[in-house]
């Protein structure tokens, strides 16, 4: 365990964050994605759901830009959770933008994504691209 940083955050997702540098992408998908036979590198997050796990990463990875799925991969649609990651995006402290896309623009560029964490998310179209933002030096 580690003082301020969620249990969730287990040590090879620790440590594909630290190893991403700015703008690498990271993917959490939904627990129908195929994402063993997608991912460069995969991370298991079995037994957790979309939402605590952004939570969790929201807090110390820093984000450039977020994408989204979309309900029927029609980014005019959104469903209930596509509500849930909208509004934890606004609230998050950090200022990024946010697009939701269709799926021939989505499903691609998870394949590409750095790493891609796998949830146990039930719900359909619950899929997530976080852009790691640059850091400025500590003493500007």
């Amino acid at each position: 365990m580690l003082i301020g940083i969620s249990p969730l955050l287990g040590p090879d997702l620790l440590h594909a964050l630290r190893a991403m540098g700015h703008g690498d992408e990271i993917a959490l998908v939904d627990g129908n994605y195929p994402a063993a036979e997608h991912a460069r590198r995969l991370i298991r997050a079995d037994g957790i759901h979309l939402m605590p796990m952004l939570r969790a990463m929201l807090k110390i990875f820093p984000v450039e830009a977020a994408f989204r799925a979309s309900l029927h991969n029609d980014p005019a649609q959104r469903g209930v959770i596509h509500t849930a990651v909208d509004d934890l995006f606004h609230t998050s402290g950090q200022k990024f933008s946010l697009t939701p896309l269709s799926g021939e623009q989505l499903y691609p560029r998870i394949r590409s994504a750095y790493a891609i964490i796998a949830t146990s998310e039930p719900e359909l179209y619950a899929n997530v691209i976080l852009r790691k933002a640059a850091l400025p030096p500590a003493n500007h």
